[in-house]
């Protein structure tokens, strides 16, 4: 999970920096957010695989 968000990361203010910065201020809100919330889609079923309890 770590590696993902620490290659999430540094792409997605990539993307920011050199698509919407000329954007009117709530395009680029709204992106932000997006991009923001974006890293949990992929991760979710990690976080559900970690979250089973032990088999006994």
């Amino acid at each position: 999970m770590l590696a993902f968000v620490a290659i999430y990361a540094p792409l997605a203010m990539a993307l920011a920096e050199s698509r919407i910065i000329e954007a009117p201020k709530l395009v680029q809100t709204l992106f932000y957010i997006i991009l923001g919330l974006a890293w949990v889609l992929p991760i979710m079923p990690l976080i559900r695989w970690m979250e089973k309890p032990d088999k006994a």
